[in-house]
């Protein structure tokens, strides 16, 4: 994490800089785009970097310094839950951005390529699974605290004893069931598959596949399963609630570390502002 602070071209800055050539080759791995396709999706992400560039880094940068003129303090729940809910409504905001691009280019693709994002969704099913539901649970078990550790020690340095438990302890209690998770991401897959399928060769200008493109995207981002939108909310009620636990308990040293990180993300999204 300390990349991420570094003055001049750090991790994150070069990472945005090049996020269209990034966002491009990740995106042909699952889909294999021909010519045509190639260019306008290139220039496409070229002007979404341009506008998030220009309207949404200003407001991420804010939130930042609030963030880290807010770390010594103690937190609630409520707090984290409101940065998970601004957070949440920017990727909303930035698909929606990008949702032109995708009426665009949805209709046209053919049947070698839908079947090729087929493959590609099935080989990150198998890495999926091997992350989050192969092994024992005591495996998986250790394998989440691994990462979570990772992840807390990235903004607050190096963890106690008594810190290590409290982690410990909140991932056993915690609500998170990776099977759910995994059925949630075949529906998201399967809908896309036939939803692409389905709207093969159909005009990007017609009413109806704006519309089913559109829906598409709403559903990806909140499931129309109410169980499972149940589910999520009360993940993320636990998750708030744990975030501002171990927040409280951190020392002041560490919560210097992250004051310290956030403002060199803060200054990373200023610096980038600037194209």
């Amino acid at each position: 994490m300390g990349l991420l602070s570094l003055s001049g071209c750090s991790a994150v800055r070069l990472a945005y800089n090049n996020a269209p050539d990034f966002g491009y080759w990740w995106l042909d791995g699952y889909f294999d785009f021909d010519g045509p396709q190639s260019l306008r999706l290139r220039e496409d992400l070229k002007a979404l970097q341009a506008w998030h560039r220009k309207d949404e880094l200003p407001q991420l940068a804010e939130t930042l310094k609030n963030l880290h003129t807010a770390a010594p303090q103690d937190v609630t729940p409520a707090q984290v839950c409101q940065l998970s809910h601004f957070l949440e409504e920017r990727v909303q905001t930035t698909l929606d951005r990008a949702a032109p691009t995708a009426i665009a280019l949805g209709p046209t693709l053919s049947t070698t390529q839908l079947d090729h994002l087929a493959r590609a969704l099935d080989k990150r099913n198998r890495e999926w699974r091997e992350e989050w539901l192969d092994g024992t649970p005591a495996e998986r078990t250790e394998r989440r605290m691994k990462k979570l550790v990772e992840r807390a020690e990235g903004f607050y340095g190096r963890l106690n004893e008594a810190q290590l438990k409290l982690l410990q302890s909140q991932l056993d209690d915690s609500a998170f069931d990776a099977s759910l998770q995994y059925r949630e991401v075949l529906r998201r897959q399967q809908d896309t598959l036939q939803t692409l399928r389905a709207l093969r060769n159909s005009s990007p200008s017609d009413i109806h596949v704006q519309a089913e493109v559109r829906a598409l995207v709403a559903r990806s981002l909140q499931s129309p399963d109410p169980a499972f939108r149940q589910y999520t909310e009360r993940v993320r009620e636990q998750a708030c609630q744990a975030i501002a636990t171990f927040h409280n308990r951190t020392s002041g040293p560490q919560r210097q570390r992250l004051q310290d990180t956030l403002k060199g993300y803060e200054g990373d999204a200023r610096a980038l502002m600037r194209p």
